[in-house]
């Protein structure tokens, strides 16, 4: 087997275990305009979910996107989501980091972003969503034991506060609207909250345009186009201005 053949299934065994273990065959190390990260099934935070979940592990996302700021070749990034949600801390963590980027954000919902999903659903620069994909909007909840009513309350107040704001901050949904939303008890049955479909989602101000990958891709080259053409720009003045000096 010659060097050649070597080095391609050394490749593809390497891709494949990129896919197995990060959802992307290629990392932010290749030299590639545009980077695409997807986000799937429960966001898992500092506890492991359970085995028979499939889970989008934040100590793999936060290494990728600081790659993809550091690599000077990237210009745009991509992220696919289809999360049902997960550990709150986390997925603000991520939505915060993807919104501090300097690359071209543009975020793509794909049969759902629930929960915690709706942040980092709006931390791209824009947004899109599928025609049929879905967003639960709810307030925060939690499960067993409950010591301190009032000071657990107070601090799930917060917990509401913080993703409140980042929203509000990342879309164009106003406070009152999304607040009402998350309170709704004409939807979910055994929760409160409310389920947005597609246009929905539009509608309401959390996502910017219904569409699929192909508008998603479209739309961030157009940005990454725009960027190109400013730094022409830039270039030239200041060409005339040192010929002027």
């Amino acid at each position: 087997m010659d060097k050649k053949k070597i080095e391609d299934k050394t490749k593809n065994k390497n891709m494949v275990e990129d896919i197995k273990q990060l959802g992307t065959p290629n990392l932010p190390f290749e030299n590639k305009e545009i980077q695409c990260i997807t986000i799937i099934g429960e966001i898992e935070g500092h506890m492991v979910s359970a085995p028979q979940k499939k889970a989008t592990k934040y100590e793999h996302i936060i290494p990728q996107l600081y790659a993809i700021e550091e690599n000077p070749n990237i210009k745009g990034v991509l992220i696919i989501l289809n999360t049902v949600g997960g550990d709150v801390e986390a997925g603000l963590a991520i939505s915060e980091l993807i919104n501090s980027l300097s690359k071209h954000t543009v975020t793509l919902v794909l049969g759902g972003s629930h929960s915690i999903g709706v942040p980092l659903a709006t931390s791209g620069d824009y947004s899109f969503i599928a025609p049929t994909a879905t967003m639960t909007i709810h307030p925060i909840r939690m499960s067993g034991l409950v010591i301190g009513v009032s000071e657990t309350f107070e601090y799930f107040r917060k917990m509401q506060e913080r993703i409140i704001n980042f929203i509000t901050r990342t879309s164009k949904i106003d406070r009152e609207t999304l607040y009402e939303l998350m309170n709704s008890r004409d939807e979910l049955v055994n929760d409160v909250g409310s389920v947005l479909i597609g246009k929905e989602a539009v509608d309401y101000g959390i996502i910017n345009e219904v569409g699929g990958l192909k508008e998603a891709l479209n739309h961030l080259k157009q940005l990454i186009s725009k960027e190109k053409s400013k730094e022409k720009e830039e270039e030239k003045l200041e060409e005339n201005s040192q010929k002027n000096k």
